[in-house]
């Protein structure tokens, strides 16, 4: 992304969006996962134990169960994507979250780029930030595409250079990342991002950690990186006004 014809140096801060953006409380985790083994059981003409297990081993080989799904059964991901993802009762589960709001608002844009990076496909990633209140408050998203030849997610290596390319970052140093996937953020850091692992209040501590930096909030994120807020400018005396995001 360029400004007034010079190159944009900002760092990029990646969110992912479920169960990162919005609490695993929500269940919206369980509801997909209900949803993915009744494809499995209608498809694949699976007894539902057999899809249940199949769906994990696929998840935990690819990082994605859909890629599973692809390799080895033909499935159209669009159709897919239309019977799981686009089919979850968001709109009875989510609304716009306040918190999650002022936070992001308080990123100083002239410091950081805001960006989705999510294995969904985009209308899930969209759609999810559009329910929570924030969709005009980040610079773009990076996805799995579902339509693609070859599928691409985290935590392959070749997902995180696409979402660097795709937000403009200059280098690795300068990647900034918050997921709540164990394997996600061991990637990440094996990559040189600098990497947060966002716990669940409930989960017990991992023993050994995912990354260099672990919260159990998106709020704890002012603390550990005081010069992209703007209300740390403040308390410096340093006021800026916020400029508007391109969408």
């Amino acid at each position: 992304m360029s400004t007034n014809g010079l190159r944009d140096s900002r760092p990029v801060f990646f969110f992912d969006i479920d169960n990162c953006l919005y609490s695993r409380s929500k269940r919206v985790h369980d509801l997909m996962q209900d949803l993915i083994d009744k494809y499995f059981v209608s498809h694949l003409s699976l007894a539902p134990e057999d899809a249940s297990q199949l769906h994990k081993t696929y998840y935990k080989q690819y990082g994605l169960a859909l890629e599973g799904l692809v390799r080895f059964h033909k499935i159209d991901p669009m159709e897919y994507n239309r019977q799981v993802d686009d089919a979850l009762p968001l709109e009875s589960v989510l609304s716009p979250d306040p918190q999650l709001r002022a936070l992001l608002e308080d990123l100083d844009p002239t410091k950081v780029k805001p960006w989705l990076f999510t294995n969904a496909y985009v209308t899930h990633g969209k759609r999810v930030v559009k329910l929570l209140g924030v969709d005009d408050l980040f610079e773009g998203i990076t996805f799995c595409d579902y339509a693609a030849e070859r599928l691409m997610c985290k935590p392959h290596e070749e997902m995180f250079e696409k979402a660097q390319a795709e937000a403009g970052a200059t280098s690795t140093q300068d990647c900034y990342f918050v997921d709540d996937s164990f394997l996600n953020c061991t990637k990440a850091q094996e990559l040189g991002w600098t990497t947060v692992h966002l716990l669940d209040p409930s989960d017990p501590e991992p023993p050994i950690k995912a990354a260099q930096h672990q919260i159990r909030s998106l709020q704890e994120l002012r603390s550990l990186f005081p010069h992209f807020f703007r209300s740390s400018m403040r308390c410096n005396g340093e006021i800026k006004p916020r400029q508007s995001l391109v969408s």
